[in-house]
C-alpha cells in the first residue's frame, strides 16, 4: 500500500495551508466568529478559486484523500468556513444520487455561489442513525415534507437543503428543498461554528434522483464520508495543539529553567504525540478505505472512536501543560479543545461508536479488548 502523497496532493495541501495561514491567526479568527455570519465570504471565495469547494464531485479528479488533506488544514487553523457542511458533504450526496439536472447545481457550489446543508439529524437522534421521523407526502407530481431537523450544521445560510424524510411506502428518501421554503432558527455552537433548527411545514420538495426511492444506503455512505472528514479536521486541531504545547514547554521558564527540563512534563508531551499518531493512522485508514470504494460504517466507527479518545487526551493535556493561559479566550488552545469536543459529539460520541462496534461482535469468532 502506497502511503506517499502525489505531487498534486502535496500541492493541494500546501496551497490550502498557505491560504489559511494568510487568512487567519488567533485574533482574526476570534473577530470573524463573532460576526453575524461567523465566517468570511472573502476566504470562501478564495477556497472556491482554489477548487476546494468542489473536491470529490468528480471522482476522476479528486476523492477522500484530497478531502482529508484539506480538512486537516482547516482544523489546524480552526478556520470557521463550513467547507464540509455547506459544500462537500451535501454536494457529494447530490453527485452520487442526483440526476444530471440536479448535478448542475454542483458547478455553483464549487464556485462558491450556492450554499448547501445536509438536513438529516433530528432531536433525540443518537449516533449516525438513519431512521427519521420527518415525513414525505406526495401531492400529484410534487412532494411535501413535514418535520423538524436539528442540528443542521451550516443550515442558517443554506440556499438549498438536502433533506432526508420517511417515504410513504417505507424507507428513507432524499429531497432537495429551497432554503426559503423552510423556517430557519439559526444559532452559534459553543465552538464558534453555526447551525440551525429547520422546521418543515408542508415544505415543497424535489426528489433527489429520478424517483423517490429508498436512499438508506446513500445516506449511510454520506455519513461515513462525513465521519472521515471530521476525523481529518480533528487531526489538524490535535497537531496544532501539540505544536503549541511543545513550543510553550521550550519557552516558559520556572525556577530558572524552561519547562521542558522537567522530565515528567516532557513525558506527558510524548504521550500526547503517541495519541496523535494513533489518530493519524486511523484517519488515514478511514480515508484510504473510502478511496478504495469501501464505505464501511464499522471502519468509520473505529476511526472516530480513536480520534475522539486522542482528541480528549490531547486537548486536556494541552490545557493542563499551559496552565492558566490555556483557558483564555485570546489563546487558541482552549478553542482547539472546544472544537475537538464538538467533533466528538458530531455524528455520535465515542460511546456511540462503541455501541456500533459492539453490535458487530457477533460476526467475529474471537473478540479481545
Amino acid at each position: 500500500m502506497d502511503f506517499q502523497l502525489s505531487d498534486e496532493q502535496e500541492m493541494l495541501r500546501d496551497t490550502t495551508r498557505d491560504l489559511l495561514a494568510h487568512s487567519y491567526d488567533a485574533e482574526r479568527r476570534n473577530k470573524i466568529i463573532e460576526t453575524d455570519l461567523g465566517w468570511s465570504r472573502e476566504v470562501w471565495s478564495q477556497l472556491a478559486d482554489t477548487g476546494i469547494l468542489g473536491l470529490g464531485f468528480d471522482p476522476e479528479e479528486s476523492g477522500q484523500i484530497e478531502i482529508m488533506l484539506v480538512l486537516t488544514e482547516l482544523g489546524r487553523r480552526l478556520a470557521p468556513e463550513p467547507v464540509l457542511h455547506a459544500a462537500l458533504a451535501p454536494g457529494l450526496v447530490i453527485a452520487e444520487a442526483g440526476t444530471d439536472e440536479h448535478k448542475q447545481l454542483l458547478d455553483e457550489v464549487a464556485e462558491g455561489r450556492l450554499l448547501l446543508a445536509f438536513a438529516h439529524f433530528e432531536p433525540g437522534m443518537r449516533g449516525a442513525a438513519t431512521a427519521v421521523t420527518t415525513t414525505a407526502r406526495q401531492d400529484g407530481d410534487a412532494w411535501m415534507l413535514s418535520g423538524q431537523k436539528n442540528p443542521v450544521l451550516a443550515g442558517d445560510t443554506a440556499d438549498k437543503l438536502v433533506v432526508t424524510a420517511a417515504l410513504p411506502d417505507g424507507g428513507t428518501g432524499l429531497f432537495l428543498v429551497d432554503g426559503d421554503a423552510v423556517t430557519k432558527t439559526g444559532y452559534r455552537t459553543f465552538d464558534g461554528q453555526r447551525g440551525a433548527q429547520i422546521d418543515l411545514n408542508g415544505s415543497p420538495a424535489v426528489a433527489l434522483g429520478s424517483a423517490a426511492d429508498d436512499a438508506t444506503v446513500t445516506i449511510e455512505r454520506a455519513l461515513v464520508r462525513i465521519q472521515s472528514a471530521l476525523c481529518a479536521e480533528a487531526l489538524g486541531a490535535m497537531e496544532e495543539s501539540l505544536r503549541l504545547t511543545s513550543e510553550y514547554l521550550k519557552s516558559r521558564k520556572q525556577f530558572g529553567v524552561t519547562l521542558n527540563a522537567f522530565q515528567t512534563l516532557t513525558q506527558r508531551a510524548a504521550d500526547m504525540y503517541v495519541s496523535l499518531e494513533l489518530a493519524r493512522s486511523m484517519t488515514l485508514y478511514a480515508a484510504m478505505s473510502i478511496s478504495d470504494g469501501v464505505l464501511d460504517p464499522t471502519i468509520a466507527a473505529r476511526a472516530k472512536l480513536q480520534v475522539a479518545r486522542s482528541g480528549r487526551h490531547i486537548s486536556q493535556e494541552a490545557i493542563q501543560l499551559h496552565g492558566g493561559i490555556g483557558v483564555t479566550a485570546e489563546y487558541p488552545v482552549a478553542h482547539f479543545a472546544a472544537r475537538l469536543t464538538a467533533i466528538n459529539q458530531t455524528l455520535g460520541s465515542a460511546d456511540d461508536q462503541l455501541h456500533v462496534l459492539v453490535d458487530q461482535l457477533g460476526g467475529y469468532e474471537i473478540a479481545a479488548l
